[in-house]
């Protein structure tokens, strides 16, 4: 019984590392995001099986995301950045995004009739 605990403690340490290298690798990612656009705010989602959505929005209005693996390694990754989280998506936070026609046609244009952009 000991043998099992001792390696369920090493898998443990190992996840634990893992997921400290994957935030240091996302907060770096951020910071150089903020560095480029003036500065970032965040918003941390969860999307499922596929992980957490960081969305990040600079204050030149241009934005971008990042996927984490799990909801605690995106908080993880913001506080290491040391940008603003926001609790929603919404308000005068949402209302800075700016998108351009690539956007609306990647989101409704395939739908409305636009260009495919394939």
């Amino acid at each position: 019984m000991a043998d099992t605990q001792q390696v369920d403690e090493g898998t443990d340490a190992k996840q634990a590392a893992r997921a400290e290298r994957k935030a240091a690798k996302l907060a770096k990612e951020i910071n150089a995001f903020a560095k480029t656009h003036g500065g970032a705010e965040a918003h941390v989602a969860y999307i499922g099986q596929a992980g957490t959505r960081i969305v990040l929005v600079g204050e030149d209005d241009a934005w971008g995301d990042l996927v984490a693996p799990t909801y605690a390694v995106a908080e993880q990754a913001v506080e290491k950045a040391g940008v603003t989280v926001h609790e929603a998506f919404d308000g005068e936070f949402a209302a800075k995004v700016k998108t351009g026609p690539y956007e609306w046609t990647r989101m409704a244009g395939i739908q409305v009739g636009g260009p495919s952009n394939g």
